[in-house]
């Protein structure tokens, strides 16, 4: 992928921020919160370990500033929509 992204290994934020990112993650994802038996609690647990498991990246974007957590499959077609469009 081109410089513009780099992966930000989740051990390298601070908790706060790791489980705000976590939360907006599950938030545009439209993820029902009463779900599970600790809401929104309980998915960040949920989705810490999946980025433990390497299911889940998080990106940051160096021109836009911005961070976004993806699973592998998103963060895999990104990867390809980019390339298509650095060759049109």
């Amino acid at each position: 992928m081109s410089g513009r992204f780099v992966e930000i290994p989740y051990r390298m934020l601070p908790g706060e921020t790791l489980d705000a990112l976590l939360e907006t993650f599950v938030t545009r994802q439209g993820y029902d919160t009463t779900d599970t038996g600790e809401g929104m609690r309980g998915w960040v647990v949920g989705l810490k370990r999946q980025l433990e498991r390497g299911e889940l990246i998080i990106a940051h974007d160096l021109q836009t500033e911005t961070t976004e957590v993806m699973t592998l499959t998103q963060w895999q077609a990104f990867g390809r929509q980019l390339a298509d469009d650095e060759e049109d």
